[in-house]
């Protein structure tokens, strides 16, 4: 099968981003788009703007309809398709296939794709992984026909829609949760600070301060990355030596503890540290330890991710482009008061649901499985 260069059959260019001082130059009529945008195979619109002058002062460039985006800085090798025209910031490189070239754009959606491990283990750089341009030029990609070409995006296009499908359902089912809670409990008026429940209310600190580094095992450290909207995600694991537990004993946590992301743009995001694994927290995250038998983990963990709750977030955040809570905001956050046997039957209806979620998430898990040996399979 013959290989061809990226930069050989695509014209690669990375973006740019306008003066954040010159507000003349944003809230225009050009879509603008950043690393965030890229949760999809295709991208049909934006939620940011640039104006025409801020475009033609700064190295931010229109990208037309069909050009592939494909993530070069900080979180390597996202990828999306352009739907309509736009800009993009200076993290993300468009490639636009060459007219003469035997390329599919959705094969080559899928290949970029499948470059996700290769990309991570090139990147360099000392405060963020980066790719440079010549890399991603440089690739080399497996060109078969193009009938060949269309069945492999074809096949890989099935088992994504599959895996939306799934996605979806789980989504639905976790605004089911989030829709029983407004309807046993969106007429409490009662409300006491949540430090009234809690025995303990503290975060932790940056290992760096500590003079500690990362270590292979030991003390699993959770970060405000792990901490998802109602679940923590270890995809990827880091560790710290135990020494850090005897510098920082307040912040090792425990089963059932709350943990609630304090910083930047994660902040409000909520979830229970359920396992018994050792572990300990960063400064981003705020760690939330109930007096026994005062609340329902279930019912709290659902009022802290709700709309009222990230309007309270909204309210109390400080700091601007570095926005924080702090530990006297977590401290006063108003939680409605509710019988403990009405927490309970909430409770129930979670468990009930969490049930169809493990059977969705199994195969949702059997699909990414297999998506992944079809990705080894065709490209390698």
């Amino acid at each position: 099968m013959n290989k061809v260069r990226l930069g050989d059959v695509c014209t690669i260019q990375s973006g740019g981003t306008p003066s954040r001082s010159k507000k003349e130059y944003w809230d225009g009529s050009v879509p603008w788009m950043k690393i965030s945008d890229l949760n999809s195979k295709y991208i049909y619109s934006s939620d940011e703007f640039i104006s025409v002058d801020g475009l033609k002062n700064s190295s931010a460039k229109i990208f037309p309809e069909n050009t592939i985006l494909f993530t070069i800085f900080a979180t390597l090798g996202e990828v999306a398709i352009l739907k309509i025209s736009a800009a993009t910031n200076q993290a993300i490189a468009g490639l636009k296939i060459n007219d003469d070239s035997e390329l599919d754009i959705d094969y080559l959606y899928y290949f970029l794709l499948s470059l996700k491990s290769y990309v991570d283990s090139v990147g360099r750089g000392v405060a963020q992984n980066n790719i440079n341009m010549s890399i991603l030029k440089s690739i080399e990609i497996p060109v078969p026909s193009i009938e060949t070409q269309r069945k492999i995006a074809y096949k890989l296009d099935e088992v994504n829609h599959l895996i939306d499908s799934y996605n979806n359902t789980l989504n639905k089912l976790d605004e089911l949760v989030k829709s029983r809670f407004v309807e046993m409990f969106g007429n409490v008026t009662e409300r006491r600070k949540l430090k009234e429940y809690a025995e303990l209310i503290t975060k932790g600190a940056s290992p760096k301060w500590q003079g500690i580094d990362y270590a292979d095992e030991g003390t699993l450290f959770v970060t405000s990355e792990n901490v998802r909207e109602g679940y923590l995600d270890f995809t990827k694991k880091k560790y710290l030596p135990n020494d850090i537990n005897k510098i920082l004993p307040r912040s090792v946590l425990r089963r059932n503890d709350i943990l609630i992301n304090i910083v930047n743009a994660s902040i409000g995001r909520v979830a229970v540290y359920d396992s018994d694994e050792l572990a300990n927290i960063n400064q981003a995250v705020a760690l939330v330890r109930l007096k026994p038998n005062v609340l329902n983990i279930s019912f709290l963990l659902t009022f802290l991710n709700s709309d009222e709750a990230l309007r309270a977030y909204g309210f109390m955040k400080v700091g601007g482009d570095k926005a924080n809570l702090s530990l006297r905001n977590i401290s006063d956050l108003m939680i409605p008061v509710v019988d403990l046997e009405q927490q309970q039957q909430f409770a129930n209806f979670v468990t009930q649901t969490d049930k169809l979620k493990l059977v969705v998430q199994k195969s949702l898990e059997k699909l990414e499985t297999l998506k992944k040996s079809l990705m080894q399979e065709y490209f390698g």
